[in-house]
């Protein structure tokens, strides 16, 4: 009977979902927001071949140009340090897999994201398009040098580690504006930090211990 096998399929699916959010929250994910993002993309979609069954698991995972999709985890404590409103203008720097700027365009009003990898850029616009997501606007570039001409950005985040906050994506954030960033030497523990721009100068908070690709200047040459 057809029908059985459909609520077989949908009914795995849904524990799978659940189990996915259970782990979030685990994790210290526990912005209700952040959490409903995070329900409404689906992972799966970002990840292809040998990989693609494991993207339900709370882990980091290969993707082309030798560059990986974040775990869920860390993508959803980045994503609630940034502290998204429904007005903001949000500046990604490292697209990727493009998973990270699909949950931000349910948490934003506007997300321009950037990488050095054309492949990349093309390929997360093609899943952007099927999920009908047109506020992402995704820029093959050196994201290092932020996007002035669209700045300054209510939030910044960056998915790839520098040495220090890199200077153009600080002058680039409004005053109040967040920006989450890991930094830290490449080859070594990095910490995930949280940057408040105020009237006076920047404010720096230390999350957690993270790693991550490193964030490299120019465009990469695929």
């Amino acid at each position: 009977m057809t029908g059985g096998a459909d609520f077989d399929e949908d009914g795995s699916a849904a524990e799978r979902k659940m189990r996915f959010l259970y782990a979030l929250r685990s994790r210290g994910v526990t912005d209700q927001r952040v959490l409903s993002a995070m329900e409404a993309i689906d992972r799966g979609l970002f990840v292809r071949g040998l990989f693609a069954e494991r993207a339900y698991e709370d882990m980091p995972l290969p993707i082309a140009c030798g560059q990986t999709i974040s775990q869920p985890s860390i993508v959803g404590i980045m994503t609630q340090a940034l502290a998204v409103q429904p007005r903001d203008k949000v500046l990604e720097v490292g697209t990727g897999s493009g998973y990270q700027a699909a949950i931000l365009s349910h948490l934003a009003r506007r997300v321009y994201t950037v990488d050095r990898h054309r492949r990349l850029v093309r390929e997360a616009e093609g899943i952007f398009r099927a999920l009908d997501l047109t506020n992402i606007t995704a820029i093959a570039g050196d994201g290092s040098f932020g996007l002035p001409d669209q700045a300054p950005f209510d939030r910044i985040i960056v998915t790839a580690a520098a040495e220090d906050p890199p200077g153009p994506l600080l002058a680039q954030l409004k005053t109040g504006g967040i920006m989450v960033l890991p930094v830290g030497q490449s080859d070594a523990v990095q910490s995930l930090i949280k940057v408040t721009r105020t009237e006076t100068g920047f404010d720096y908070d230390e999350l957690r211990q993270v790693r991550f690709v490193p964030l490299v200047e120019g465009l990469g040459t695929d």
